[in-house]
């Protein structure tokens, strides 16, 4: 510093003390100016204190000379001390060369800036509000500095601040709120403190609505919850704790639309406790905001959804997204299937076209509708909503229905959630069925895919979606309509139906000619197709017909009409050109039928029939005498006979007591009798036939008094004890050669378990 410089009206002894490298010669200088400035004072002499400020401010705080700024520092202070209240009126020429010292590399003048502008605010008091955000910045800055003296004097300038503030009621939040919101995203452990600190006070004055401006901050909340100190963290859950009581105090003054990208986000992170708390979030937003929520649905799905299959090491997590998922689904309605057409005086709510499109918009505004990446980045899907209003809501199935195909295609995705996943299905189905017809092209396949999953659940919830879209009026219609997205014009091959004469029938490949049978009552336009393409699947994966083929179409006929189902089928494998397929699929729709529960309605119905079904399975049998006798084939025959034991039967053996009223079934089962070698089987049933009574010992007085003499004299009556002495001396020359056989096993001698 030039020494022969004029620094009037500063004395050349306080100039000298000024830039002495002792503190307490710098310490009697700043009397001496507070006593010179006191005088202006009392004078009135602006001039002149102006004139003071900006020489200290000039020549000693901004010097080059470290003794100089740190005198400039203590000078500054003074001036304050002496203005007194009228501090405010210099206020700015008095903080802004302090806080340019906060940057200085010397801990020592940090330290000493940090004490004049205590002193400074100390004397302002609430004047110093309209400099707020610089006095943040700075201290925001001294908060993360790694000198402990320079931490514990902006630790003292800080509360002083706060004290402030909360006294005051001319706080201007609104220019704060831009600076907070860039400061919150700090990494710095120290500054985040401050931050959280900074929020927990303003969020107590009952003057300042913090509330207002949550969007702003909620996403820096959420990653300062991600700290790795238990302390920060610990605040920060205080703080989200605050602001949800608040939220659910007053929840018509909540802007819910505006943060609901940012929970969708920060309920697919990694860390437990951020997923936890923004689950929560999300859970009280969609039970308060209601509707409102709707335009979200895909983001909120792609977050919740995969939290449903985690196991008990994340329970409260899932716990917590299952309220999620049920409230969401709660908030689609039937009203909901009304048409897109804004009706007369409605204003449009929901996202535009444009609105709709996948969007790169940083942490807090994530990424494209419909994606299904479940981690955490910025690309993860949202529904940005073009209202906050709270006007009529318009639910749009595209990105929804996009979630749930990429989440149900997913193989690795967990079982529960591929189970709420066709929960949602059916509920959409069954609310909205118009809409979501538009989208069943594109569901289709995978919906048939599912049928594979291995879990039965899985089956049983994905057999109720594809029996709603069989059965529902919605889908009486050869055209679905136009879909609603072009990301759905997904290729209908599934859905095509066969044209007869080519390589098999069950090769899909493109007219309506079979779409619906002329002698099949179908559900709805769908149904027919359903059953073309589930026996196409089973007859490109015979494992699936094996291992799950009966469950399913059991299932099936308890979701639809059992006769329709078999009616169908039955059409259809009449034109099978792979006969192998055919006959195993004819022999499993037999066991199910004779056998299966499911199916009692159906097997009444069939027995009720006033038709000569005996008549034909004698003259069937009657032509397998032109057949070759395989193995397979006796065996089928065995199993028949099994059958004939079961309780499923019993009405037939009842049927055996009356012999005139049903002859054909006497001379079937004698039939299947003499197709049959010596066997248990054969066996078996010689046994039954011989418990056949002698009609003429089952004839009442009554009857033979009705019946007509003529008719006496020349209906032939049946010998039947004569018919089976004869059937046993057969029976016994057979057993006499099969003793004659040693050791010779009848490798037709089979048992069926049913």
């Amino acid at each position: 510093m030039n020494p022969e410089k004029d620094f009037a009206p500063l004395t050349p002894n306080i100039v000298r003390a000024l830039n002495d490298k002792l503190y307490e010669k710098r310490k009697v200088a700043a009397l001496e100016i507070e006593k010179l400035v006191r005088e202006f004072v009392a004078q009135n002499n602006t001039v002149q204190i102006k004139h003071v400020i900006q020489t200290l401010s000039q020549e000693f705080a901004l010097s080059q000379h470290p003794h100089s700024r740190k005198g400039g520092l203590i000078g500054l202070a003074a001036c304050s001390i002496a203005l007194g209240k009228d501090s405010g009126l210099y206020l700015k020429e008095l903080i802004e060369p302090v806080l340019t010292c906060f940057n200085d590399a010397d801990s020592r003048l940090r330290y000493y800036a940090c004490e004049a502008l205590y002193n400074i605010v100390k004397v302002a008091r609430g004047a110093v509000l309209p400099h707020f955000n610089v006095l943040f910045d700075g201290l925001s800055k001294l908060a993360a500095d790694p000198d402990p003296n320079v931490k514990s004097g902006s630790e003292l300038l800080d509360r002083l601040l706060k004290d402030i503030v909360t006294e005051s009621n001319k706080f201007d939040l609104v220019s704060f709120i831009p600076l907070l919101r860039e400061r919150i995203y700090s990494n710095n452990q120290y500054a985040r403190q401050f931050i959280i600190s900074w929020i927990l006070v303003l969020e107590s004055v009952p003057d300042i609505n913090l509330l207002d401006y949550l969007p702003e901050i909620l996403d820096g909340l959420f990653q300062i919850l991600g700290d790795n100190g238990k302390e920060i963290r610990k605040m920060c859950e205080v703080v989200l704790g605050e602001f949800l009581k608040e939220i659910k105090k007053n929840p018509s003054s909540v802007k819910f639309a505006e943060m609901a990208n940012i929970l969708v986000i920060h309920c697919q992170t990694t860390d437990d406790l951020i997923q936890l708390t923004a689950m929560c979030w999300m859970r009280e937003f969609i039970q308060l905001a209601g509707r409102v929520m709707l335009p979200y649905s895909s983001g909120i799905l792609t977050a919740v959804l995969p939290c449903l299959a985690y196991d008990d090491r994340k329970k409260s997590i899932k716990e917590v997204a299952n309220v999620c998922n049920q409230s969401l689904m709660k908030l689609v309605t039937p009203e909901d299937d009304e048409l897109d057409e804004l009706r007369p005086g409605q204003r449009q709510a929901e996202p535009t076209p444009d609105d709709a499109l996948p969007k790169q918009e940083g942490t807090a505004s994530g990424g494209p509708d419909g994606s299904c990446d479940s981690s955490f980045s910025s690309g993860i899907s949202v529904f940005t909503a073009a209202s906050t209003e709270r006007a009529p809501v318009t639910l749009h199935l595209d990105g929804i229905v996009q979630v749930l195909n990429c989440h149900l295609s997913d193989t690795a995705i967990g079982m529960m959630t591929r189970i709420a996943v066709l929960k949602w299905l059916y509920h959409l189905y069954i609310k909205t069925p118009r809409k979501m017809f538009r989208h069943t092209d594109s569901l289709f396949p995978i919906l048939l895919q599912t049928l594979s999953d291995e879990s039965d659940e899985v089956i049983l919830k994905d057999l109720e979606v594809l029996a709603e879209i069989a059965s529902s009026p919605a889908g009486q219609t050869d055209d679905p309509g136009p879909l609603d997205g072009p990301d759905l014009q997904a290729s209908h091959s599934e859905l095509q139906v066969p044209t007869p004469g080519r390589a098999g029938l069950l090769n899909t490949s493109g007219t309506k000619g079979l779409e619906c049978s002329p002698s099949t009552p179908t559900m709805n336009s769908y149904f027919y197709k359903f059953m073309i393409n589930l026996l196409k699947r089973f007859s490109s994966e015979r494992k699936l017909l094996e291992v799950r083929g009966p469950f399913i179409i059991r299932q099936l006929c308890l979701l639809l009409n059992a006769e329709n189902i078999f009616h169908s089928m039955a059409d259809i494998l009449l034109r099978e050109e792979d006969l192998k397929f055919a006959s195993t699929m004819v022999h499993a729709l037999n066991t199910i039928l004779l056998t299966s529960t499911e199916l009692f309605q159906l097997r009444n119905q069939l027995k009720d029939l006033k038709t000569l079904n005996y008549r034909h399975a004698y003259d069937l049998i009657q032509k397998f005498g032109d057949l070759e006798v395989t193995v397979d084939f006796l065996a089928e025959v065995d199993k028949l006979v099994q059958l004939i034991e079961c309780p499923i039967f019993t009405y037939l053996r009842l049927q055996l007591l009356d012999v005139k009223n049903n002859p054909y079934l006497i001379k079937a089962l004698y039939g299947l009798l003499m197709l049959l070698p010596q066997s248990s089987a054969f066996q078996l049933l010689s046994h039954r036939l011989q418990c056949v009574p002698n009609p003429e010992l089952l004839q009442t007085e009554d009857s033979l008094k009705a019946a007509p003499k003529s008719q006496k004299a020349d209906s032939p009556s049946i010998d039947y004890a004569e018919l089976l002495q004869h059937f046993e001396k057969v029976q016994n020359k057979h057993l006499e050669v099969r003793h004659q056989r040693s050791g010779r096993g009848d490798h037709l001698d089979r048992r069926v378990v049913l």
